[in-house]
């Protein structure tokens, strides 16, 4: 019997998987407090991740412990060091979220390009007729957009970018220029002199030690000052200090957030009173459609493993 600890809670809909085998035990937990986990955590061989912080304490307290399943495809709460030494598999919901972070993508850059605040406010504040004193709203139609980071996510957004007609130029030192040729995208490699050219910026990369604060001020300055970025993968990767220098400075137009270097970002964060940068609260997955899929992957990914049958894509390289 397989005992699986699913670490706050997710959709019914995987945790009915596990209710269809009478091979597994669950235990949903809500309290982390971290000697309740502990407890919990000594028996268990399975467990489901959301953005709890599972370290090295933790991880060294799961005697039993062969697979963590992400609920979502980042990683960096994970001490990964340490799951490698004890032989424990990582595994992501790869295939749930990109349709909904690349829409989101999309709604923070129609929203920002737009103008949807100032005409909203324009209207409910009883000024319908005196529309024409706005400024005028942004097309992306037939605009360059570089996508920042080429998984699945990049991929998906770029069938979107097509859609509007945009010219799409893709920077990921890890993906063959072939593989972007096909997708309708331009391969590029000096990134510092692409980016000059771009109206738009969509970050999708993960954090570690080459991405920690890769877009800074050296960046910004470099960028038109009617472009646009948006960071959907994780904060830390846009310096948040230099953005809302470069927004205050009007060196770029705009940006939108939906990751930020701590979470929840502190009421000091200035950018949480720059109107010139669109924020949501590490949403992207945030629709019934995508959290019922990484509810499902995420204990489908336990069920195939313990069944040997996981696929390989779910599985982070250590």
């Amino acid at each position: 019997m397989k005992k699986v600890l699913i670490i706050k809670k997710i959709h019914q809909s995987g945790i009915d998987l596990l209710k269809k085998r009478d091979d597994y035990n669950f235990e949903i937990v809500e309290n982390l407090e971290i000697k309740n986990l502990k407890e919990k955590l000594s028996d268990c061989d399975a467990i489901s991740l959301r953005t709890f912080n599972f370290n090295q304490d933790l991880i060294e307290s799961s005697k039993k412990l062969k697979i963590i399943s992400r609920h979502g495809v980042g990683y960096d709460n994970v001490d990964t060091n340490c799951i490698k030494k004890k032989g424990i598999t990582l595994a992501i919901t790869a295939n749930a979220n990109a349709d909904s972070v690349s829409e989101h993508v999309f709604f923070m850059m129609l929203s920002i390009s737009r103008g949807f605040n100032s005409y909203d406010q324009t209207v409910r504040s009883g000024n319908f007729l005196n529309r024409s004193n706005l400024p005028l709203s942004k097309e992306l139609w037939n605009k360059k957009i570089l996508i920042m980071g080429f998984g699945r996510i990049g991929k998906n957004l770029i069938k979107k970018c097509k859609g509007f007609d945009m010219e799409v130029y893709v920077y990921d030192p890890y993906v063959k220029e072939e593989i972007i040729k096909n997708f309708g995208g331009t391969k590029i490699n000096d990134f510092y002199e692409c980016i000059k050219l771009m109206d738009y910026v969509s970050v999708h990369m993960p954090l570690g030690n080459e991405t920690k604060n890769l877009i800074n001020m050296k960046v910004f300055n470099l960028m038109k000052k009617t472009s646009i970025i948006v960071n959907t993968s994780r904060g830390g990767i846009i310096n948040e200090i230099d953005l809302n220098n470069a927004l205050n400075e009007n060196i770029i137009f705009g940006a939108g957030l939906d990751v930020f270097d701590k979470e929840p970002p502190d009421t000091s964060n200035p950018l949480l009173n720059n109107k010139k940068v669109f924020l949501s609260p590490h949403s992207a997955t945030y629709t019934e459609e995508c959290v019922e899929r990484m509810g499902k992957e995420t204990i489908q990914n336990i069920i195939d493993f313990f069944d040997g049958k996981l696929n390989k894509s779910m599985v982070v390289k250590l």
